[in-house]
Order: C-alpha cells, then structure tokens, then sequence
C-alpha cells in the first residue's frame, strides 16, 4: 500500500563543502583533459584534508594538464584564501599527484565493444555501438512533476538555498560568511502531494566575528537574521509552496561554526552522490560521477537514465517515473532496462520498458554522442563538468544541459499510443 502522507527530507552543501570541493577539482581536471583531448580517458580522485591536496586516478591523454595548477586556481575560486577563507589556502596548500595510465586491460574491452568482439552478433550499428562501457554498473534516472524542472521538491530547494547561500557570501551581502555550509529541507506530503514546507535547517561557517564582536549569543543572533533575510526569505519569494507559522528554522543549530572546509574535515571525490542526484527521493546504483569521463557509464548513463524519465513525465505517461539501466563491462547494450512509474504510468511499466530498451540506444557511445559529452568543456569555455560538480547534476537550469532538454516527447508520445491501442 502506497503511503499518502509523510515527511521528506533532502540535503545540499555549498561549493566550499571539503567533499564539494574534491568533486570540483576532479571534474576541472576532466574538463581540461577533454577541451585538449577529447577523447581522453579520465578517471580522476581526489582527497582534501589541512594543508593538503591529494589528486590519484588513471589518466591516458596524448596531452599535458598542469594539474596542481588546476586544484588551485579550483580552491581560489571557491574562496578559500588563507585565514580570509576559512583556514585553507589555495597558494600554500600541498598538492601531491599520483597518475597512472588506464589499465590495458579495461582499455581493451572499453575501446571495442564486446558485441563487435563477436562475429556472430546481431548488431549491425558500427557508428553507436564501437565502444563497450566502462565498467559494470547499475544507474538510476528519476522525475516527477513536482517541480518546473522535474525534479523532487526537497532537494530542489535544498540546492537553491545551498546556491544562495554562496552567492550572498561572494557578492559580500553578508560579508563574514565563509564558504563551507550545508542545506537541509522538509517536506510535507499529503496524498502523495508536496503540501508544506515542514523544516529549513542551514549549517554555515562564518567569521570568529561579526563587526568587532566575539560573543557567541550576538553572532548566532546575526547569523540567524542574516540567513533567514538574505538566504532562505530570498529563494521562497519565486517559491510556489512557502514556509507558514508553523514551519521549523535551524540555523547554525550547533552553535559555532568556524573551523571548516578541509580543515575541518577531510573531503573525498564522490562522497556526495545523494546530493548529486534525487536527495534520496529515487534510487542510487552508488557510482559517483565526478572525475570520469563519459566512457564511465556510472556518469553517462545516469544521465541518460534523468534523460528518459524526464522525457516520460514530460510525455505525460506518467506521473513520476524512476528507471534503471545496467551495464556489463565492454558490453554496449544496457544488459537490463526497468521502469517503475509507481501505478501513475497509462499503460503497464513493463510495457514501457520494452519501449525504451527496443527503441532508444542507450550505447556508451550513442550516449556520448547525443548529449556531446566529450565537446561540452570545449563548448563552454573549458568548464562543464566543473559546474555541475556543485548544487546538483540533475535539475540544472542556471546553464544548457543536454540531459534535461525534452526533446523525445514526440517520439515516446507515438510509441506509447502504437502500444496503448493494442492493450
């Protein structure tokens, strides 16, 4: 029986998260990777602690990337500059690289397909079906019409007061902010509707103190009036559902919150897949996407999983719809595609599976070329992968992110009616 009624809770972080910003410097490193070689193989890991900056991972690339160049330049644009940022330092930090090429093993099964190792296999495709995945796997893609941008209410909000949260710290509205912050945000369904804005809880460091004053009672006082004015009062004016009088704020809620970043904590690659993705709303297969290039089908085919459900609601084939895909190293095709539209769907889930596996190449290589995977750092300046490394991979409509376009309605639309007039 579906539950009608109930709380939903989503988390973001900042940009200057110590996790956040590992995934920021392992995806500036692809972008740079792939704006001089597209076709670079990149597996790029990254771990921060005090003083440090680790980058490990396998790389093969007919050309030369400056890294501990590109994890500074990274770390300054996030903001932490000495004891101005919070402690870290991006021109004094070590940078150590440990790099390895890829395996040639995996290259092997990678560069030509499994079903192109096979004389007697049915694919006839040569252009989409060249290359195998990167890895075995399985990924999620996820959307429902709660949302203009598809996506569950909870994490979109979060990610909206995450952003806000460093926007009003860079333009220096509240100037004592420092980059390390977290977001949190309730939701109250009713009938499986977003109904209210139950909790808001925001986490941010901030300077020893505020105006020449270090008493801890003035500083959570002018944190809380700052946030709630600058913050959270700003990203619920364009808001359709707004906090009401019974609504929970937790601002700052442990007190003081001046040690952070990668003093504070250690930060690794990959650490905040949730918060990448639906905020727990769908199902994850685990793989993390920042500091692969788009062989990894941990990254590609989450994409083209959002892709599908986001085309399948927009459709109205369904409500809500949550897919996944499943791969086998070296192999192109997904070897499984599933599709549960939670009883919203018009025609039988298994139908629309069978749809979606039939009629859509879901190929590593279909995929990298539909959504140009390898040309968008060059098409954006040198940095795509970067951007998405913060406030979410899915959702995005700040900037042109091929996976969210809805250019499939009228081909699933034709499909369906083929399907639903046979039932």
């Amino acid at each position: 029986m579906t539950i009608k009624n109930f709380l939903f809770t989503s988390e973001s972080v900042t940009e200057g998260h110590p996790d956040k910003i590992c995934d920021q410097i392992s995806d500036a490193i692809l972008d740079v990777f792939l704006t001089k070689d597209p076709t670079a193989r990149v597996a790029a890991e990254t771990m921060a602690t005090t003083g440090m900056v680790m980058v490990a991972g396998e790389i093969s690339s007919s050309c030369y990337v400056d890294i501990p160049s590109v994890v500074r330049d990274t770390i300054k644009k996030i903001g932490y500059k000495g004891e101005e940022g919070g402690g870290f330092d991006y021109k004094t930090c070590a940078v150590l690289t440990t790099i390895d090429e890829q395996s040639t093993d995996i290259a092997s099964g990678v560069n030509k397909a499994l079903e192109k190792r096979i004389e007697a296999s049915n694919i006839t495709n040569s252009e989409t079906q060249d290359i195998g995945a990167g890895d075995q796997g399985i990924m999620f893609g996820y959307a429902c019409k709660e949302t203009k941008e598809f996506m569950p209410l909870p994490i979109s909000l979060a990610h909206k007061l995450a952003k806000k949260l460093s926007e009003v710290r860079k333009e220096k509205l509240v100037d004592y902010l420092r980059p390390d912050g977290k977001t949190q945000v309730t939701v109250e369904y009713k009938d499986g509707k977003p109904y209210r804005i139950d909790t808001i809880i925001i986490s941010t460091q901030h300077e020893p103190e505020i105006n020449g004053n270090s008493d801890n009672s003035f500083i959570q006082k002018t944190i809380e009036a700052d946030i709630k004015k600058y913050v959270i009062d700003e990203v619920f004016k364009s808001e359709e559902i707004k906090p009401d009088n019974k609504t929970k704020y937790f601002i700052n809620p442990s007190g003081r919150f001046v040690i952070g970043g990668p003093q504070g904590d250690a930060g690794l690659t990959g650490r905040k897949i949730i918060v990448d993705t639906y905020g727990g709303y769908s199902r994850h297969g685990g793989g993390a996407f920042s500091g692969k290039d788009p062989t990894k089908v941990d990254r590609s085919a989450a994409y083209a999983a959002r892709w599908v459900a986001k085309n399948i609601v927009a459709s109205n084939l369904a409500e809500k719809c949550e897919i996944e895909l499943a791969y086998a190293i070296g192999m192109a095709k997904p070897v499984s595609v599933h599709i549960n539209t939670f009883e919203t769907g018009i025609m039988p889930d298994e139908k629309l599976s069978e749809i979606i596996y039939k009629n859509i190449d879901l190929s590593p290589s279909a995929i990298i070329k539909r959504f140009k995977l390898r040309e968008l750092p060059a098409l954006n300046g040198g940095k795509f992968y970067q951007k998405l490394a913060a406030y979410g991979h899915m959702g995005r409509s700040d900037f042109f992110v091929p996976w969210e376009e809805t250019d499939l309605t009228d081909t699933l639309k034709k499909l369906a009616g083929e399907i639903v007039q046979t039932i």
